[in-house]
């Protein structure tokens, strides 16, 4: 477990370092890189743009020189301008053939700018040119609206293609011309008509550009592998605090075992107690003022004789259950089991105040009372007929509660004479009856009926003990409902008025109405004998 702890602080401190790096990189390294990139491309940019600009003015210069200057050169005679210039010695190119011999040789190089000069009505004997359906398509829309330029972009993610379209117009001299002209295909040509187009088009391959971009694709492959890094260590921490995890599940899992087993050994509210914290596993003790409850069996000697050891044990253990059940339910603290006595108390760790803790005593003694009839009624079903009679002491006073024992080993109990009173209480108790102190008489007496005994001296306490034993309950103990048996020879009854469900009164009526009138008629035949 320290382990895997180690390994995942180690972890943790790694992301943390990665994390901060990969934020600087973010912050301070994408604009670092994208400035670069955009000096490199626009420094490619304007270096591919001067080359092309220079070729096109290289072979502007060329034509000019071998097919306008040098032509002029060439011959004496007068100089004519003509669209057939090549067949007439001395004649120079007219404006639209000059542009189509230059279109022809600026596209005829590989480069990224191409020019062509095209018209859907070119001069007779001139080589013919087919239009695309881009070239169609901008002289049908220039001619409808000659102000708006024709563009197209065309090609793939890593070659792009734009074309442009401009209108050719007609001017007042190139109207004249070709009106008069007898090669023109058309002699009705207008001032502003679109003879043709000239089209300019730019090809841009980006994936020649893509390592222009080596600063963005470092730092973008340095990100990359951040994250991978990031997400390697984040698999490998929650790897680890899954395995984490899971030790701690499987040590919570034998904790709660282990605090359930625990728990079998001490009263519900230390348990609590201890485990939420509220009390300190330390020998200390305090002062307060308690009911103790003391029971015992009269005649379990003589009883576990004619047990066998396993009946005994059942048997002992039922009743010991029983008994902690009603105890636990009127909030009582069980200090232990001797023998086959009970000691039992109020008032810590938790308190009612005094008086509420002796009349729940009383209440906790009487359900118990009551509970021994169907105990014994349970237990002469299974052949166990001497019935267990058990004699309650109650007593209200100070002692010592706490942690007794040594560092090693230690108990939550009480210590005091009152403890001993109660136990001497219980002792002179009668079989299935409960005796109490004054103190505890004094704050219960509006429950029970009871009369005073004599007396009674005890060693170390100095003052004389008046117990009272209890005949008879009033108020909300004469309320409950009771139990009524009678165990003689041929006679077994149990009466639990609790226990009847309410359909099943009539037939229980019914059953002792038969008995009693059973038990009348053998009753002269008894005279008779």
């Amino acid at each position: 477990m320290a382990g895997l702890g180690e390994r995942a602080s180690y972890q943790q401190r790694a992301m943390g370092t990665l994390l901060i790096a990969t934020v600087i990189l973010g912050v301070l390294g994408l604009p670092v890189a994208v400035w670069f990139d955009l000096q490199i491309l626009s420094e490619r940019v304007l270096r591919m743009q001067a080359s092309e600009a220079s070729r096109i003015i290289d072979d502007i210069r060329n034509f000019y020189g071998s097919d306008v200057v040098g032509r002029v050169l060439q011959t004496p005679d007068p100089v004519m301008v003509t669209h057939n210039y090549r067949d007439i010695a001395g004649a120079i190119p007219i404006p639209a053939t000059l542009s189509i011999e230059l279109g022809k040789r600026i596209s005829a190089q590989d480069g990224s700018v191409k020019y062509s000069f095209v018209s859907d009505m070119p001069f007779k004997g001139r080589e013919s040119h087919h239009l695309d359906d881009f070239e169609r398509s901008a002289l049908s829309r220039l001619r409808a609206n000659p102000e708006q330029p024709v563009v197209e972009v065309s090609g793939s993610l890593f070659d792009k293609n734009i074309r442009t379209a401009a209108p050719i117009v007609m001017g007042p001299v190139c109207v004249s011309c070709h009106n008069s002209h007898p090669d023109s295909p058309k002699t009705d040509w207008k001032v502003g008509d679109v003879r043709g187009i000239q089209e300019i088009s730019v090809r841009q391959p980006i994936l020649a550009n893509i390592f222009s971009f080596k600063y963005s694709l470092a730092y973008l492959s340095l990100a990359s592998l951040a994250g991978l890094v990031c997400i390697f260590l984040q698999r490998r921490q929650e790897k680890l605090i899954r395995g984490m995890n899971q030790e701690l599940t499987e040590a919570n899992d034998f904790l709660a075992g282990i605090s359930t087993k625990l728990a079998k050994y001490l009263s519900p509210q230390i348990y609590k107690s201890i485990f939420s914290g509220q009390k300190d596993v330390a020998i200390a003790t305090e002062r307060k003022k308690l009911t103790i409850f003391f029971s015992d069996i009269k005649d379990f000697t003589t009883i576990a004789e004619r047990l066998q050891p396993e009946d005994l044990t059942q048997l002992l253990n039922e009743y010991f259950t029983e008994m902690s059940a009603i105890a636990l339910r009127h909030g009582a603290t069980i200090d232990k089991f001797v023998g086959d006595a009970i000691l039992i108390f109020f008032g810590d760790p938790e308190t009612k105040g005094v008086r509420e803790d002796a009349r729940a005593c009383l209440r906790m003694a009487v359900d118990m009372q009551q509970y021994m009839e169907q105990l014994n009624a349970r237990w002469r079903k299974q052949g166990i007929d001497l019935p267990m009679r058990v004699r309650m002491g109650i007593n209200t006073g100070f002692c010592n509660v706490g942690n007794f024992g040594s560092e090693d080993r230690m108990a939550y109990t009480i210590i005091g004479a009152e403890a001993n009173i109660a136990a001497r209480l219980q002792a002179i108790a009668e079989p299935g009856g409960i005796c109490l102190s004054y103190e505890t008489y004094a704050l219960v007496r509006d429950m029970v009926r009871a009369r005073p005994l004599e007396p009674i001296a005890m060693k170390g306490i100095k003052r004389e003990v008046v117990p009272y034993a209890v005949e008879g309950l009033l108020g909300e103990l004469a309320q409950r409902p009771q139990v009524i048996v009678e165990h003689v020879m041929g006679l077994d009854l149990f009466l639990d008025l609790d226990a009847i469900e309410h359909g099943e009164i009539d037939q229980a009526r019914r059953r002792l109405s038969e008995a009693l009138a059973a038990l009348e008629m053998s009753r002269p035949k008894a005279k008779a004998s």
